[in-house]
């Protein structure tokens, strides 16, 4: 009798152990909520110059929108930027063919984000992810039907 009580605890710690650990490598290799298992953003992720697209239509009067972009982010919050703004399907006129702005802005630890783009009044607003470890960055301009692929320049 003494054998099978002593086996059934042996069976039964053997058993809760086997849980824990089993309970415990899950843990590890399902992040939680809100965590993709890899180390997280800051504005240090957005750093150096990126190039991209920007497009879609300025909601209202209906324009379409195609710009091409050139930016500089310093990792720090701020950003430099020349844009090729075709608006409607007419080009800029030669003397504003690429248009300088300034803007900044802020990377979540989650790599979402927001920006300002100072290019008119008023200045545009975006919100972002920040993709592919930082090399990518998709985005929409709130307020607009637009949207804002970029990628590091190499």
């Amino acid at each position: 009798m003494k054998n099978k009580s002593v086996s059934r605890m042996v069976v039964g710690s053997i058993a809760i152990v086997c849980l824990i650990l089993a309970l415990g490598a899950s843990a590890v290799a399902q992040p939680g909520p809100g965590k993709r298992g890899h180390e997280s953003c800051s504005n240090r992720t957005l750093f150096g110059d990126y190039g991209g697209l920007i497009e879609g239509t300025i909601l209202g009067p209906n324009l379409a929108l195609r710009t091409l972009i050139m930016a500089h982010f310093d990792g720090e919050g701020n950003l430099t930027e020349v844009d090729h703004v075709v608006l409607n399907g007419v080009p800029p006129a030669p003397e504003e063919e690429w248009k300088p702005a300034t803007g900044s802005y802020a990377v979540n630890p989650d790599c979402t984000g927001s920006a300002v783009f100072n290019t008119g009044n008023p200045p545009t607003p975006v919100h972002f992810v920040v993709v592919n470890h930082g090399k990518d960055l998709r985005g929409v301009v709130d307020g607009a039907a637009i949207t804002i692929t970029i990628s590091r320049v190499d």
